[in-house]
């Protein structure tokens, strides 16, 4: 067989592998292994099996990942979210579906101190569904905006797997994070809008609640400084180069778990849960990126991502027409992949056709996580919706799916967006150069 058959076969294998239930992170290790000592020699692919993990998991920028989950989780455990709810309440509460805007606000919020979706929507979950419970919102409508909203955590930085792309596509993270700023503002935006419209076609989804007054307002306001205070420090001193985006990492775990504490909201019961899931997480992320490296070295022997974007060049087709055909493969990809294995999977695939072809890479960068974001929410995997499953075990999931359904289109719409205006995404990085 040729080098670009084999990476055919090999791709081929790696999808039997993930059907099986093998975990991602060992069926592309495999494949990579297997597949570069058959094109090499068993001794380089035993070489690189002993090089790879290494070399992986001891880079300097790979320690921004856990620092950035344990920023997350101190803020999780240490409640720093009630009273952002709180003030999302007092401002949008007497729109019709306010408490579903204030827990979309929220998670906005949120994630600009968690980076992670998982903690967004177990927080807003915890926090937000008995509340609009209270108030008689239609289960459909409360659990799918803390789908929705949750999903913001991977968009609005920082977030974890932009460091994952950035590191796997050599791009900047601080640019990468600056990229996700405007959209993920957009987003947010864009799933008020739709509670908003949902609320005009169907008033009987939530009851209108009282206006509050201007004093309440302001004074609800003061209760966001730690939110406000943490996500200044860390990413203004990043992008006025104060420090690096690893120290910057650092300071907000630390800064986390100070705030936590002075609010007394981590107590010593809570640390140790809080170290043990990043210590789980982190080692699941190392895992499928090892394992993606692996991957990667096979297909470079290959040369199948190259020979798939000279290919695709030699056809004439628009730029724009490849690259929705990218989005609807990621589309497709989401609705059965775990998002961070979908990425680590693809990149080494479509980055070379997307650079081939002229496309801003921190640009597209945030396309794919717009991408992934469905897949956040979408049957049959749909983690966001996992999540809140098990903490509210008395709405179905098939309520939650349908509630999410909406949001969808929000979601297409700001993909759209960007497609459209590319610098909207591109703004803020080009003011770092």
């Amino acid at each position: 067989m040729t080098s670009f058959e084999v990476g055919l076969g090999g791709i081929s294998v790696l999808f039997l592998l993930l059907a099986s239930k093998i975990p991602v992170g060992f069926a592309m290790g495999l494949v990579g292994f297997l597949g570069f000592g058959y094109l090499t020699t068993v001794d380089a692919s035993l070489s690189i099996m002993g090089i790879v993990p290494y070399s992986t998991s001891a880079h300097y920028d790979m320690s921004v990942l856990p620092l950035f989950l344990l920023m997350g989780q101190f803020a999780f455990h240490g409640r720093l979210i009630g009273n952002l709810y709180a003030a999302g309440q007092k401002w949008f509460g007497h729109f019709p579906g306010g408490l579903a805007m204030a827990t979309i606000g929220a998670c906005a919020g949120f994630a600009a101190i968690s980076g992670s979706t998982v903690a967004s929507s177990a927080t807003m979950a915890e926090v937000a569904l008995p509340e609009m419970k209270k108030y008689n919102y239609a289960p459909t409508l409360a659990s799918g905006c803390v789908a929705a909203g949750g999903g913001l955590g991977i968009l609005i930085p920082p977030s974890g797997i932009l460091v994952v792309y950035g590191i796997i596509a050599e791009e900047s993270i601080g640019k990468l994070f600056a990229a996700g700023i405007v959209p993920g503002l957009i987003l947010t935006a864009l799933h008020m809008l739709t509670i908003y419209i949902v609320m005009k076609v169907n008033p009987s989804l939530a009851p209108a609640m009282p206006k509050a007054t201007w004093k309440e307002k302001i004074t609800a306001l003061k209760g966001t400084w730690q939110v406000l205070l943490l996500f200044g420090v860390v990413m203004g001193g990043m992008w006025t180069g104060i420090f690096t985006v690893t120290e910057a990492a650092a300071i907000g775990a630390i800064g986390a778990l100070f705030l936590a504490l002075a609010n007394r909201g981590l107590a010593w019961r809570n640390l140790g849960p809080a170290l043990k899931q990043t210590a789980q997480t982190t080692a699941m992320i190392f895992t499928i990126i090892i394992g993606a490296m692996l991957f990667g070295y096979f297909l470079s022997v290959t040369k199948l991502p190259m020979e798939l974007a000279n290919w695709i060049v030699s056809l004439g087709w628009s730029p724009y027409l490849v690259l929705i055909i990218i989005i609807f493969t990621y589309l497709v990809l989401g609705c059965v992949m775990d998002t961070l294995a979908m990425i680590l999977l693809t990149l080494p695939i479509f980055l070379p056709v997307i650079t081939t072809l002229g496309f801003d890479t921190v640009w597209f960068g945030i396309m794919v996580i717009m991408v992934a974001e469905m897949g956040l929410i979408t049957p049959p995997v749909g983690m966001n919706v996992y999540v809140i499953a098990a903490i509210a075990k008395d709405i179905p999931i098939e309520t939650i799916f349908k509630g999410i359904m909406p949001f969808l289109v929000s979601v297409l719409v700001c993909t759209a967006i960007l497609i459209i205006f590319p610098q909207t995404a591109l703004f803020l990085p080009n003011l770092l150069k």
